[in-house]
C-alpha cells in the first residue's frame, strides 16, 4: 500500500509540472518550458537529454531497457514526450519514434493498453 501511495503522489505531481509547462507553452514562454522540461525529463526520469535528442535510437532503446521504468512512470513519460510534439518536424520525428517504443513496452512487457494511447500512436504515424 506504501509503494502505491508514493507512486500514485509522483504520478500527481509530474501531472502537475506537465500543466505547467503547457501553460508555459500557451503564455508564448518555450524558453522556460523547455527548461522545465528538459529538468523534468532529467530529474523524475534520469533520462540524460543527449540521449533523448540523440537522432540514433539505439542509445535510448538501451536506455528504455536499464531504466527498467514501472509501467506507471513509462506511462508518465510518454505523456511528457506527446506533449512535445509540435515544436518542428525534425523533433516529431525524434519524439514519435520514442514514444512507439515506449507503447510497445507498455503493451508487451506491462500488458498495459490504453484507448488513449492507441489513439495517440495513429497520430504519431504522421510525424514517421
Amino acid at each position: 500500500m506504501y509503494r502505491k501511495d508514493l507512486i500514485t503522489a509522483e504520478i500527481e505531481r509530474l501531472a502537475q509540472v506537465l500543466a505547467r509547462i503547457m501553460g508555459l507553452k500557451l503564455e508564448g514562454d518555450l524558453a522556460q518550458a523547455g527548461l522545465l522540461f528538459n529538468e523534468t525529463i532529467t530529474n523524475s526520469f534520469k533520462l540524460p537529454i543527449e540521449i533523448l535528442e540523440d537522432s540514433d535510437i539505439s542509445n535510448f532503446k538501451k536506455w528504455l531497457a536499464e531504466s527498467d521504468l514501472s509501467a506507471e512512470k513509462l506511462d508518465s513519460l510518454s505523456e511528457f514526450l506527446y506533449y512535445e510534439l509540435g515544436i518542428s518536424s525534425e523533433r516529431n520525428a525524434l519524439i514519435a519514434s520514442r514514444l512507439n517504443l515506449i507503447y510497445k513496452i507498455l503493451a508487451e512487457k506491462h500488458k498495459v493498453v490504453h484507448l488513449v494511447n492507441f489513439h495517440r500512436q495513429e497520430i504519431i504515424q504522421q510525424y514517421l
